[in-house]
Formats: C-alpha cells, sequence, structure tokens
C-alpha cells in the first residue's frame, strides 16, 4: 500500500518551554499530519540524551528523555505551578533548543514536581511491570548524579564492578534519588502514551528509531556486562565505528562498545528480543539504524584514535532475525541500509523481507552515474526520503552541490516553472514506486542548511533545529495533501 510521511522529531516542535514536548503542540502537529494526507510521523530516538546531546548516544536503550516530558501536563496535575513554568529561562531563541538551559531548568522543575508526587496504583502497576530495566537505570542515574554525571567508567572499583556488598548498600543509599528517577519514567510514559493514543486514534503511526548499539555510558552496558565484548575490568575491548571511505581517509570512530555476539546467542538472543518487543510497543514501525551490522561490522580496538585500524567481522545474520520471527513473529522494522553496503547485506535484507531506505540526495553526482538512490530504482518495498537527519536540507544540498550534480539534478527532476528545487525533490519521491516516502518538515518547510538536524562526525551545533507556528501553514499541508492524492499515497486513494 502506497503511503507518505513526514520526518520531524519531538524537539523540533514549537513549545513556550525552550524543546518541543508531548503537549498540546504535539497534537496540533498530528492535526497538521492528518490536513496533509499524511499516515506516517517519523521521529528520532526519544531516549534521554547524553554526549553531544545525541539522541543516538543515550543513558538507556528503555528510558525516555525527561526533556520530552510536558510541563503544562504536570500544572493540570497539580504538581508545578504555571508562574514557576513560566518564570523559569529556557533560553532566548525559538528557532534552536538550548540544551544547557533546557536541561538545567527543566530538570530543577521536574525535582519540585516530584517532591509533590505521591505514588499511586498506575504508578506502582508502572514499576512493577518495567522493573526489568527500571531498577537498574533509576540506581545508576542516581549514582551518576553523586559523581557529578561522570561516565561510570570512572566510578568506584566496587560500584562500577557491581560488587553486591556496594550495590546493596547504593540502593539503600540512593532510595530517593532511585525514586526520582522512576517518577521521570513514569511520567514519560504516560504522555507517551496519551500522544501515540492520540495519534493512533486519528490514522497517524509512529515511525520509531533505534540505533544499533548503545552508548559506552549507559545503563545497559553496566548492568549487562558480559553481553558486550569487555574484559574482566568492564572495559571495551573493541568498539564500533565505519572504515576510511570517500567522504573520510580516517573513517568513523564511534567508540560504542560492541556486542558478544556469542554470548547472545548463547541465552537465545533474550535482549535484542526484549528490546525489539519493547520497541514494537513504543512504536507502531521501528526503523534500526546502522542495519547493516546484523551482517558484517567494523570492529576497532579500543584505544584507538581513527577506525583505521578495524577489522570487518560477522554479525549474526538471520540466526537472530529468525528466533525473533519465532518469538515475536512479524516485526514492523524499517532497516537503514545506507552507506558501504556489501552483497551479503542486501541478502540479509532479501531474506528479513524488511524494507530498506532511499535517500534521493544521493542519487545525484558529477559522474551522472545510475545508482540505486534515483527514484526509477526504488523498489516498493522501501521507504524513499529527500534526505535523513544526518543529511543536508534539500535546499542546503543543492546550494552546496557541484555543478555537475546540480546539473543532473535539474536534469532528472524537470523542476516546472518557477518550481524550487525541494519542491520538485517531494513531487519526484512521491512519483517513485517506494511504498512509503518520508519528508523532513525542513524539506517542506524549505528551509537551507541552517534548519539541519546533523553533521555526522562533528560535535557542538547539532540537534537543535525547531520549527516555528508559523510553518505550520494550511498552504503546506493543502500542498502535501494534494500531492498524496495525486500519486495514490493518502488513505482516500485507498
Amino acid at each position: 500500500m502506497r503511503s507518505c510521511g513526514v520526518l520531524m522529531h519531538i524537539t523540533s516542535l514549537p513549545s513556550p518551554y525552550g524543546i518541543g514536548t508531548f503537549g498540546k503542540q504535539a497534537e496540533q502537529f498530528v492535526d497538521w499530519l492528518i490536513s496533509a494526507g499524511q499516515e506516517y510521523w517519523q521521529v528520532l530516538p526519544i531516549g534521554p540524551t547524553g554526549y553531544g546531546d545525541s539522541p543516538y548516544q543515550s543513558f538507556s536503550t528503555y528510558a525516555g528523555n525527561p526533556l520530552l516530558i510536558d510541563l503544562d501536563d504536570l500544572v493540570s496535575s497539580g504538581l508545578l505551578t504555571a508562574a514557576e513554568c513560566e518564570a523559569a529561562d529556557y533560553g532566548a531563541d525559538p528557532s534552536f533548543v538550548d540544551y544547557e538551559k533546557v536541561s538545567r531548568t527543566k530538570m530543577e522543575l521536574l525535582k519540585k514536581a516530584y517532591q509533590k508526587f505521591t505514588p499511586n496504583a498506575a504508578y506502582n502497576a508502572f514499576v512493577e511491570a518495567e522493573s526489568d530495566w527500571l531498577e537498574d537505570y533509576a540506581l545508576f542515574m542516581a549514582i551518576k548524579e553523586e559523581y557529578k554525571l561522570v561516565s561510570w567508567a570512572e566510578w568506584s572499583d566496587d560500584l562500577r564492578l557491581r560488587r553486591p556488598e556496594a550495590l546493596k548498600e547504593a540502593d539503600q543509599s540512593f532510595a530517593g534519588s532511585a525514586g526520582f528517577w522512576k517518577f521521570i519514567q513514569f511520567t514519560f510514559y504516560t504522555q507517551w502514551e496519551r500522544l501515540k493514543g492520540y495519534a493512533n486514534r486519528n490514522g497517524i503511526k509512529i515511525i520509531g528509531d533505534i540505533p544499533i548499539y548503545v552508548a559506552p555510558d549507559s545503563s545497559d552496558i553496566w548492568a549487562n556486562p558480559g553481553l558486550f565484548e569487555t574484559d574482566s575490568d568492564c572495559r571495551p575491548k573493541r568498539v564500533a565505528g565505519v572504515p576510511p571511505d570517500y567522504f573520510s581517509s580516517t573513517g568513523q570512530l564511534w567508540g560504542n562498545p560492541l556486542y558478544d555476539w556469542e554470548a547472545m546467542k548463547a541465552d537465545g538472543y533474550a535482549w535484542w528480543i526484549r528490546r525489539i518487543e519493547k520497541a514494537a510497543k513504543l512504536y507502531d514501525i521501528v526503523r534500526i539504524d546502522h542495519f547493516r551490522a546484523f551482517d558484517t561490522y567494523w570492529a576497532i580496538p579500543a584505544g584507538e584514535k581513527t577506525a583505521v585500524n578495524g577489522k570487518w567481522e560477522q554479525g549474526p545474520g538471520m540466526d537472530l532475525w529468525n528466533t525473533v520471527k519465532e518469538k515475536l513473529g512479524e516485526a514492523p522494522i524499517i532497516a537503514e541500509d545506507l552507506g558501504d553496503i556489501f552483497d551479503s547485506v542486501k541478502e540479509l535484507l532479501k531474506d528479513t523481507g524488511f524494507p530498506g531506505m532511499r535517500v534521493l540526495q544521493f542519487g545525484f553526482n558529477p559522474e551522472f552515474n545510475d545508482n540505486d538512490h534515483l527514484p526509477h530504482n526504488y523498489p516498493e518495498n522501501s521507504v524513499a526520503y529527500t534526505g535523513t537527519h544526518d543529511n543536508s536540507t534539500a535546499l542546503g544540498w543543492y546550494k552546496a552541490a557541484d555543478n555537475a550534480s546540480r546539473t543532473m539534478c535539474r536534469k532528472y527532476l524537470k523542476p516546472l516553472l518557477f518550481e524550487k528545487i525541494n519542491k520538485a525533490m517531494i513531487r519526484e519521491l512521491y512519483k517513485s514506486r517506494a511504498g512509503i516516502a518520508v519528508v523532513p518538515m525542513q524539506d517542506i518547510i524549505g528551509l537551507d542548511d541552517g534548519a539541519r538536524m546533523n553533521i555526522p562526525s562533528t560535535l557542538g551545533g547539532n540537534w537543535k533545529w525547531r520549527a516555528q507556528k508559523k510553518h505550520f501553514t494550511e498552504k503546506s499541508a493543502a500542498y502535501m495533501k494534494d500531492l498524496a492524492q495525486t500519486y495514490y499515497r493518502t488513505a482516500k486513494n485507498k
């Protein structure tokens, strides 16, 4: 079935509190999607952000980002006052997230709310149902606060290595602090389920996103070191990244600890089964970032300064996905299969049956070469984008591209009279055979690279862009709905 959606992270929504949240502006965006003839809302990972404010470097695979919590809801619940929320400093520029100010301010307000909170039946049921990850995460964050937020790799050996007596003492010492982090997660999940329910009732499905690896500074590794390539001191032996290529002579050194696939296989991939099961409840469809690493992954010795000295290793392949299917049935997954893709990766994707990704920007090149990212080559079982969170915006790409690539782009798209490149790209994407067409909100609005979400392998200045209320117009909704109807991507055509 042909359909379409919009890529727009929750942090990028308008709000009076410095960052997009699960509040009324999120429901208003759902309303805009409906009026625009869309079926999907794609978001980035919604876990607590760590290093560099990246949603792909989270303190937990399962926990939610406290900054996404709607403060107005806490006012309605009597846990905060409107005056307290309005008096706080969230940063001066509504077009960008000031993470330092927003984080400091919102955490202070959330702690005030916790002081007024009385556990109830819903809270107790949540804590019990999520105990398999919540207990470790809450204690992890409580200890982390005590250590001034430094990485758990710098904690005392007793706590870092989870020696029983130290953990028992920590459970008692940090019970109050851990309770705060449980309250945060209860509030987060309550609000998320309400927002997702609103979207689903109105015909909008949520495409979520999970990174294949977990962050080095996360409760996942602290609580389960035996499932990762760590030594007896819980230090990583090898870490993740990608090898040198056309774009980088030294590759990309991500630093995420690698999975010990033999250990995971030995217990029936229980960790991955649980992760996918929870993600499938959190979202309607799950996009897995760097899917190729289930086939082959680049392993770099810990301590290396670049990714040059890594080597390719064999991932679990279909053994994992056959187990997932046996335990969970058909998982609703989109496989991010971008980058240096071997034939074996393509074979794995074919065997899983998961749709891969196509990115229109990647189709244009100075050699005028045909390739998989040009729309006439898109398979039906694919999700196509003008660009992703890691790309320039459509207009930003066109402005920065070489003359030959721009010439190929215009020759291929054949823009209409006075039609801007971003709109020509969206139109071509919708015309393609891809089952789902997804467009970043920045390309619908028509913004340049000042609105770019992320530049890979850079630190600072990323993940900050925010839309404003003026961007969600009836005109833009009507334009997208007309395209969706013209190219049979909206429910009216089905």
